[in-house]
């Protein structure tokens, strides 16, 4: 099976066909192609920008030109590389909103981590006004097209999947659901999961960057006022950390050098307070390490961290963030059975072999589904009326 993967490339999706790539070895029968989608040009940039006055408001649609002008230098490529393969998969669907006509006419899966409705109101560069609904509806204009053309649809967790029901139509027969994963490493010879501390004070772990945005300067002011005297906060990022007391910025961990897991391993909790994030990878790899998980329910943390594995509190309530933090740092016990718990979620949800093998799995279906002869020309003439 001859398959082309489309990358959006922007964010968590590099780290996404990164293991994609490191996994895929199990399938010899599959034969991959990736189209990375570069950075953009200068005229991309400018099709994308934001337009003064009207982009305070939200008005100047902003995100949905970015997205057209990037799907504009994706469907060049497919329309010379369609005749090559077998079938096309395309994260997300913004990389397609411009190539309905090639995944009506051939094997196509679509698979995507949120939708133009979900995230409208979660931008982390704008805030949504009384103009964001008509955004979202000119949006949805050109991608419902690319959610009925693909053979497949793909939602990564249950959020996105009642999003591409409700918002979007698409039928249950060609909806799938399951997350894409990450590798990690093997622990089974190591020490129990959850049970690795260093001596002296247990550690509050946050890795990401965009420190304001995802939440990690909300934490370390909590940590300051309410928790500085109980627990060590470490925050590995590229960014400045601000100085306080038990506080530690890593800054030496660089992809595959194992240092990432040295640090998760040595923590008592992952905590990643964000309001941006769906389903953030950090947040899985947190669990991987045996970490329990303290977050905000927010997107797809729900889905992604049940009670099991963590506590998620109402993304505003200082209060119960600092009680959950603090509840848990004070029983041992209860922080060892939710990381043996994260552990194993990771072990059956969100490896990515697993993930790996459920996509090829996909693809080998939407390749078996017969042609859907015109559907191009109607989805057309449904999109001018």
């Amino acid at each position: 099976m001859r398959v082309l993967f489309v990358n959006e490339n922007i964010g968590g999706h590099r780290s996404v066909h990164a293991n994609l790539r490191a996994t895929l070895g199990a399938h010899p029968d599959v034969h991959a192609e990736f189209l990375d989608v570069p950075a953009p040009t200068r005229l991309r940039r400018v099709a994308g920008a934001s337009i003064p006055g009207l982009g305070r408001l939200d008005a100047d649609l902003q995100p949905l030109r970015a997205q057209l002008a990037l799907s504009t230098w994706v469907r060049k490529q497919l329309r010379r590389r369609m005749h090559d393969v077998d079938v096309v998969h395309v994260y997300t669907g913004n990389a397609g909103l411009r190539s309905v006509d090639v995944l009506a006419s051939m094997p196509s899966v679509v698979t995507t981590d949120a939708t133009n409705v979900t995230n409208a109101y979660r931008l982390p560069y704008r805030e949504p006004t009384r103009f964001t609904p008509a955004a979202v509806r000119a949006a949805q204009r050109f991608e419902r097209p690319v959610y009925e053309a693909a053979s497949l649809v793909v939602a990564n967790t249950g959020w996105v999947a009642r999003s591409l029901r409700e918002d979007y139509g698409v039928p249950a027969e060609r909806l799938r659901q399951f997350p894409f994963g990450i590798v990690a490493p093997d622990l089974a010879d190591g020490p129990a999961p959850g049970t690795v501390h260093p001596e002296g004070l247990p550690q509050l772990v946050f890795v990401g960057h965009q420190l304001e945005r995802k939440g990690a300067l909300r934490l370390h002011r909590l940590h300051q006022e309410h928790l500085a005297d109980e627990c060590e906060l470490v925050i590995v990022t590229s960014e400045d950390v601000p100085p306080g007391r038990n506080v530690r910025g890593v800054h030496d961990v660089t992809v595959g050098s194992g240092r990432l897991w040295e640090v998760l391993r040595a923590g008592a909790m992952f905590v990643f307070p964000s309001t941006i994030d769906q389903a953030p990878n950090a947040v899985i790899e947190g669990m991987a390490a045996g970490l329990p998980v303290v977050g905000l329910k927010v997107a797809a943390m729900p889905d992604t961290v049940p009670e099991s594995c963590g506590v998620l509190v109402e993304k505003d309530d200082d209060d119960a963030l600092v009680a959950a933090l603090r509840g848990l740092l004070r029983d041992p016990a209860r922080r060892a059975e939710m990381g043996a718990a994260a552990r194993r979620r990771f072990l059956s949800e969100y490896d990515a072999a697993i993930s790996t093998a459920r996509l090829v799995e996909t693809l080998q279906e939407a390749c078996g589904r017969a042609p859907r002869p015109g559907l191009h020309a109607r989805l057309r003439v449904g999109r001018a009326s």
